[in-house]
């Protein structure tokens, strides 16, 4: 049982791999297609977080007056940078989440063709959603440098923490994918516990502003750990490797997530086409 769960394990990333080049034309066509026909076209996917960041700003900052410091000191922070680096990661998770959960769904005709390589459905959808995270982030670069925190060395670990956000994601959406075919609601549930989690996640407040004692509580959350390191490329000026307990912790729950979602995914795949 063992053996057959740890082939399961390593086979579903071998079939990424040999179907990268399909998968890539895929989700650049997938993202072409979901604007397709707009005015606007690829615009409208810019719209709406631009104007949450500056709702967020509006009320936090200019009504509620919150200051933001930066990690690990006691310098202040313009609190426009401080949201920013905390809601473009959670941009890119939530759409990639919601997208990746209802691939099978949306692609029924392709789950149904016994040739075709139905697991790379949920990667395509993240792929896509990857499309606006790379323009978000240029746009927080920018924003940063105006706000006095221009790029530095500590940029560098921004790739780092995107694999870190796109392995959390696609292991959820393995097992999300998998049982929404079964349960429908489920999409639903998922939109509800992302609005919770945006809360539960150090987005609009600050985790040093909790006492020691509950400073644990966010961080059990694999959302904590992602958010503060986009905060420490930019601004931070801390690496990765300075949080030991933490980077083991979060890879420790990513890969048992995707442990999970691969056997999730394998075992309720046959009956994906009778379903749908």
């Amino acid at each position: 049982m063992a053996g057959t769960t740890k082939r399961r394990g390593f086979s579903l990333p071998k079939e990424l791999w040999e179907q990268r080049e399909l998968i890539t034309r895929l989700a650049q066509n997938d993202f072409r297609k979901r604007y397709a026909g707009s005015y606007m076209g690829v615009v409208w996917a810019l719209v709406q977080p631009v104007v949450t960041v500056l709702m967020y700003w509006i009320v936090f900052a200019r009504i509620m007056g919150m200051k933001a410091e930066a990690l690990g000191g006691h310098t202040e922070v313009p609190y426009v940078l401080f949201l920013m680096g905390g809601l473009v990661p959670w941009f890119f998770l939530q759409e990639a989440t919601m997208n990746g959960t209802t691939s099978l769904l949306e692609y029924n005709y392709l789950v149904k063709k016994v040739l075709f390589k139905i697991s790379i459905l949920p990667l395509i959808k993240i792929l896509a959603a990857t499309i606006i995270h790379g323009f978000f982030i240029v746009v927080l670069l920018v924003v940063a440098a105006f706000a006095g925190y221009p790029p530095t060395l500590y940029v560098l670990q921004l790739p780092y923490y995107f694999v870190c956000a796109f392995i959390l994601v696609l292991a959820l959406c393995y097992t999300t994918c998998s049982v929404v075919v079964f349960f429908r609601d489920l999409t639903q549930l998922i939109a509800i516990a992302l609005q919770l989690l945006q809360w539960a996640t150090p987005i609009l407040w600050e985790v040093g502003r909790l006492s020691d004692r509950h400073k644990w509580i966010a961080q059990i959350n694999p959302l904590t750990y992602i958010v503060e390191g986009y905060r420490d490329a930019i601004y931070g000026q801390r690496w990765f490797w300075e949080l030991p307990g933490q980077t083991l912790y979060f890879w420790v729950v990513a890969l048992c997530l995707f442990t999970l979602g691969t056997v999730v995914f394998k075992r309720t795949k046959p009956m994906f086409a009778d379903v749908l």
